[in-house]
């Protein structure tokens, strides 16, 4: 008796409007790789941070994260760059705002998004 190998071509990540996202989500890769570099599990991703994929979805696209590592970590670093240029234009802005923010990072140091989202 032979087996067949099967083939399977489901596309798991997609790119577009200059970022790449889980294929027919609204949910960055992103994302789910800065979960995942957390410590966080596909399972736990899937269901505490972003119940509308299902865990082949986070699976699949983690697959492509990691077939496409070098690359998608070169994205996300000029990513972060772009971010952080614009923060910056936004605190030049509007430094009333900013000093504020920086005032309640103070008092709440817990509460910082680069804190959450540094990989």
């Amino acid at each position: 008796m032979s087996q067949a190998a099967t083939k399977f071509e489901q596309v798991y990540v997609d790119y577009h409007h200059g970022g790449y996202w889980v294929a027919g989500t609204r949910v960055s890769l992103d994302s789910l790789v800065y979960r995942w570099r957390e410590g966080l599990s596909a399972e736990k991703i899937q269901k505490d941070c972003f119940p509308v994929l299902t865990l082949a979805h986070v699976y699949g696209a983690l697959a492509y994260y990691l077939d496409h590592k070098d690359a998608i970590d070169e994205y996300l670093v000029q990513q972060e760059a772009e971010e952080e240029v614009f923060r910056q234009q936004l605190r030049e802005a509007y430094p009333e705002a900013a000093r504020r923010m920086d005032e309640l990072a103070k008092r709440f140091p817990f509460a910082r998004h680069e804190d959450q989202v540094s990989g």
